[in-house]
């Protein structure tokens, strides 16, 4: 473990978003002690939210097991470029697609352009999500609320109703939930709804989805070094980020991007409905 850092040194963002480019240290997101398998070859994959943290160590890891792979984000252009380039440098192609995941039509945008360029759709990732911090649940503001709910939720049901237009048999939906949304968050009481209702839409789509052999299943990350900490919370916290759990540090992008290789492979071929919980070893009995 001497190669993943059991501390963050304090720092902050000012934007939502967050960028990669200015985490120190960066988070360990490209795959680089990984050993793929060929679990997904020929498949076609959209992970959203794949500029950097979670959603670029999991478009990398489906492009080394043999994926095409197209990544959705909001601005963060340069993030995205590189995770393009990581991509690629796989022997993979590689779309990458700016928007608001919020936003129906533009899902439906995203949809047709992967399947106009690679002609089917295997994997849908539903991983873009912002949090906005506040100790007041009567200061969360409508426009928040909204805001986060459109990202999180309404997001991960358009690019799901726009994907299952074209998935198969075989094809796999995996949401990105958190541990928030079993044990709460004081100070996220709005993100962590939305995960909540992210853990419903799971339960309940897979069983909706189980006789035409597409499997719907989650992930729910612990407490993960990526630009969406820094970008939420203040220095002070940040220099604390990941202390609280069992193994004692924030977890790496890498560390949590296997689980939705699983999900997305044969290997999970009897699991629908399920969430998986990298979280560092905290006991949530979800």
């Amino acid at each position: 473990m001497a190669d993943r850092p059991d501390k963050v040194p304090p720092q902050s963002q000012s934007q939502q978003p967050g960028r990669e480019t200015e985490m120190k240290p960066q988070p360990q997101d490209e795959g680089r002690s990984y050993q793929p398998g060929g679990k997904l070859e020929g498949k076609v994959a959209i992970v959203t939210g794949g500029d950097s943290g979670i959603g670029r160590a999991v478009a990398v890891m489906f492009a080394m097991e043999g994926a095409d792979v197209a990544i959705t984000y909001l601005e963060e252009h340069d993030d995205a470029a590189h995770t393009l380039q990581l991509v690629q440098a796989q022997g993979r192609k590689c779309l990458k697609l700016d928007g608001d995941v919020g936003v129906k039509k533009a899902c439906e945008k995203v949809v047709e352009r992967v399947v106009k360029e690679f002609g089917r759709l295997d994997i849908l990732v539903n991983n873009a999500g912002e949090q906005h911090e506040s100790e007041d649940v009567t200061k969360i503001s409508e426009d928040q609320l909204l805001r986060t709910f459109r990202t999180n939720f309404f997001g991960t049901f358009f690019m799901t109703q726009a994907a299952l237009k074209h998935m198969r048999e075989g094809a796999s939906i995996i949401n990105c939930a958190s541990v928030t949304a079993y044990r709460g968050s004081k100070h996220l009481v709005d993100y962590a709804s939305t995960k909540g209702a992210m853990v419903s839409f799971t339960r309940s789509l897979s069983g909706q989805l189980a006789e035409k052999g597409i499997r719907v299943n989650a992930v729910a990350p612990g407490p993960i070094w990526t630009p969406l900490i820094p970008a939420s919370f203040d220095e002070e916290k940040v220099g604390s980020f990941g202390q609280n759990v069992p193994l004692g540090r924030p977890g790496q992008p890498d560390e949590v991007a296997p689980c939705f290789v699983f999900l997305a492979s044969s290997d999970s071929s009897y699991m629908t409905g399920q969430v998986l919980h990298p979280n560092g070893g905290e006991i949530i009995n979800g």
